[in-house]
């Protein structure tokens, strides 16, 4: 991992929900230009948390940064404002895809291009990702919300790459798909970094697929980082396959609370 050409950059990061409740305790994660990063965890581990307030996403939810930075690009986005962020290049696909339902696909994909100065980018835009989603092209004028959830959330990341990104964070991109949707869309995540240079920041908690792709991983749990490394290597760490991928070294599964090396990880953080 080339870490000298960094794109985003948070740096002990603490954050609070209502003045009171402390979600983020001190993180630090590193997205370098044209790769995948994900940020694994569990339920409540501070995921979400992470990428709204990289997004700007805090009045409307009682989010506070308490102290620490986040930069993008060498400027500091702390004081912000979401629509700010994301005329710099920082588009969020939201958990649940959040799609327009009573709106068109079209209309959808309009709406994502909103920061494009000009419009002949966005008929070029739009072209480029029903290459990639070409289940899109053909529900142009058919309402969003009737659709299916894997079109759904294809829509949702279409949306976000009409908008030429330069970070896109897609979180929990698998979350009541099929396990052959979530495939699909995971290798079309992938092709998209690879060919479009889209720099992309994966939450998720499905652990094997966002590691099979992902250059670096950090994983949180209880608003701290407790691992972080190559993805292939963390994939095929014993502490990650035994409690993220719930596989023992004989390759059956094994219950959490029998994991003594995680136990020991968690002693040493406390």
């Amino acid at each position: 991992m080339d870490f000298r050409t960094v794109m985003l950059t948070v740096s002990n990061l603490e954050t609070t929900y209502n003045d009171i409740v402390l979600a983020l305790k001190g993180i630090s994660i590193k997205i370098p230009t044209g790769q995948i990063i994900t940020l694994l965890g569990a339920n409540g581990a501070g995921k979400t948390t992470t990428i709204n307030t990289v997004s700007g996403f805090r009045g409307t939810i009682n989010l506070a940064i308490e102290d620490g930075s986040i930069e993008f690009d060498g400027e500091n986005l702390n004081n912000k404002e979401p629509y700010e962020i994301a005329s710099r290049g920082i588009m969020q696909v939201p958990e649940g895809r959040r799609i327009f339902a009573e709106l068109t696909v079209e209309e959808n994909l309009k709406i994502g291009s909103y920061r494009l100065p000009d419009r002949n980018d966005f008929r070029k835009n739009k072209e480029m990702v029903f290459a990639y989603f070409p289940i899109l092209s053909s529900r142009l004028n058919q309402l969003a919300g009737y659709m299916s959830g894997g079109e759904q959330q294809m829509l949702a990341i279409a949306r976000a790459m009409v908008a030429n990104p330069k970070l896109m964070m897609l979180d929990e991109p698998s979350l009541g798909l099929a396990p052959l949707v979530v495939k699909e869309i995971f290798d079309i995540i992938e092709r998209i970094n690879r060919d479009e240079g889209i720099t992309i920041l994966l939450v998720e908690q499905n652990a094997n697929l966002a590691l099979s792709i992902a250059n670096y991983a950090y994983i949180l749990e209880n608003g701290r980082i407790v691992m972080e490394g190559p993805g292939p290597e963390l994939r095929q760490d014993k502490d990650i396959r035994e409690f993220y991928l719930g596989l023992s070294e004989t390759g059956g599964r094994k219950s959490y609370r029998e994991i003594k090396h995680y136990r020991r990880r968690k002693r040493w953080l406390s």
